[in-house]
C-alpha cells in the first residue's frame, strides 16, 4: 500500500516505503531492512509519546484513541527498558458499507523507552483513560552517604597492641 494514501508524507515514512519497495525488487540482501523491521519502525514512528520527570517519578503519556486497556500491553524488559505495545484493529466491515477515506491507523504499534538507572521498575503502575495511557514509574530513594567506620578495638602498631585510651 502507498504510505501516502494513508496521509503519511514526512520524509521518515518516505524513506521507509522506499527501503519497503527496494526488498520487494531485490534479491534479499543481507544488510536490507526486513520488512518486520520496517513495519516495527512505522509502529514507533506513528506513536507519539511525552515524557515528563518529576521529583519522585517519571510519566510516560501516550496517546491511545479507541483503545480499550485490554488492547494494550505495558511490559519491562532487560530490567531497564519500558515497552508499551498494542494494536489497533480495523472495524468490522457492514454489508454495504465501504470506505471512502481512511486516515486513522489501524494495526501493532509499539514504544520502548531505556529507563533510567534510578528508575524502580518494580513500581509501575499505568492508566487508560480518555484515550490518554499514563504510565508512572517511581525513582528509587537516593542511596544513603556511607558513613566512614570506626575502629572501637585495640590499635596495632607494628606488631604491639595498645589497648584504646579513653
Amino acid at each position: 500500500m502507498d504510505s501516502r494514501m494513508m496521509g503519511f508524507d514526512s520524509p521518515l515514512f518516505s524513506a521507509l516505503q522506499h527501503m519497503l519497495d527496494a526488498t520487494d525488487d531485490s534479491d534479499k540482501s543481507v544488510s536490507a531492512p526486513t520488512r518486520t523491521y520496517v513495519r516495527d519502525a512505522k509502529a514507533m514512528a506513528a506513536t507519539p509519546a511525552d515524557v515528563k520527570e518529576y521529583p519522585n517519578s517519571y510519566t510516560f503519556i501516550v496517546d491511545m484513541p479507541g483503545l480499550k486497556s485490554g488492547d494494550i500491553k505495558v511490559q519491562v524488559e532487560d530490567d531497564n527498558v519500558l515497552v508499551i505495545s498494542g494494536e489497533r484493529k480495523r472495524e468490522e466491515e457492514k454489508e454495504g458499507v465501504k470506505y471512502v477515506r481512511m486516515e486513522r491507523r489501524v494495526g501493532k504499534f509499539m514504544r520502548k523507552f531505556a529507563l533510567p538507572e534510578n528508575a524502580n521498575t518494580d513500581k509501575i503502575s499505568a492508566v487508560c483513560q480518555d484515550g490518554v495511557l499514563t504510565v508512572t514509574v517511581e525513582k528509587l530513594p537516593p542511596p544513603e552517604p556511607k558513613k566512614p567506620k570506626t575502629i572501637e578495638d585495640a590499635l596495632t602498631f607494628n606488631g604491639f597492641i595498645f589497648p584504646k585510651t579513653k
